[in-house]
């Protein structure tokens, strides 16, 4: 998992990517080409 300071460029990557908000966080995920994950801060 990366850890970015923005996740606007991770999420345009590709279109089943989602904007997920757990625990105060904001995470970038993708259940179809699960390489895509990341976090914010």
């Amino acid at each position: 998992m990366k850890v970015r300071n923005s996740l606007k460029s991770l999420r345009t990557r590709n279109r089943n990517n989602r904007l997920v908000r757990r625990k105060g966080r904001v995470y970038v995920i993708n259940k179809v080409q699960r390489r895509y994950k990341a976090r914010q801060g």
